[in-house]
């Protein structure tokens, strides 16, 4: 082989890929608190809840790190990470904030750098903010950005598809978590292979029933707590 053609070889597997390995990716974890998803009433929580813990629980199993955030938990207003989901991360500490931009709060950004990674997928709750804020300065900030749509909600289904419409404006790429997995791994014959099995089998079964069996909430304002 000549030293052109070895070269253009070198060049081809070294370029830039337009699909996220695991290896390349963070993932960003914002909000999930119990009295932030009460705020969602066109969209099944339930749903929302198991996607976001199995894209934890993929996270984990392909070593991908995770930066979880929450707001307003150490000011007494809000409560702190679900429980599923803190099961699927137990050794991840929340980054409390107080503000609504998680993008804002040095010690989130300084979470975000020390992973390395470049290409950061993420899910919030809600959608129009603690979802597209981060994501709207990640982008301006020099990072990939993709969201994970069915991991994420608004208190009325017409919020969140607007806030969807910004962020891919903005250029971040939604996606699927069923998908972002497959991404992750994307060969059955990978390592990373038998734990998505072990993650996917449980997880479309779960899906399927709560699919069978839609559930919805009634529209209601929010009593805001004062700070402690």
């Amino acid at each position: 082989m000549s030293n052109a053609k070895r070269s253009s070889g070198t060049a081809l597997n070294r370029r830039p890929r337009g699909t996220w390995d695991a290896s390349e990716c963070a993932l960003l974890l914002i909000d999930y608190q119990e009295n932030v998803l009460d705020l969602v009433f066109e969209q099944d929580r339930r749903v929302v809840e198991l996607n976001a813990r199995t894209l934890a629980t993929a996270a984990r199993a392909f070593n991908i790190p995770v930066v979880l955030s929450t707001v307003g938990v150490q000011m007494g207003v809000n409560k702190p990470t679900i429980a599923s989901l803190k099961a699927a991360l137990p050794d991840v500490k929340d980054i409390d904030r107080s503000s609504m931009n998680a993008w804002e709060d040095a010690a989130f950004v300084a979470a975000v750098k020390a992973t390395g990674r470049k290409r950061l997928v993420m899910g919030g709750i809600v959608t129009s903010v603690c979802l597209a804020f981060p994501a709207i300065d990640a982008l301006a900030d020099g990072y990939e950005v993709s969201f994970v749509e069915d991991a994420v909600a608004d208190s009325y289904r017409d919020v969140h598809d607007t806030a969807v419409l910004r962020l891919a404006h903005a250029g971040a790429v939604p996606r699927t978590t069923i998908a972002t997995i497959s991404e992750w791994f994307r060969d059955w014959k990978s390592p990373l292979a038998d734990p998505a099995r072990k993650i996917f089998v449980p997880y479309l079964e779960q899906m399927a029933a709560l699919r069978r069996v839609p559930e919805y909430h009634e529209p209601r304002g929010v009593t805001v707590k004062e700070p402690a």
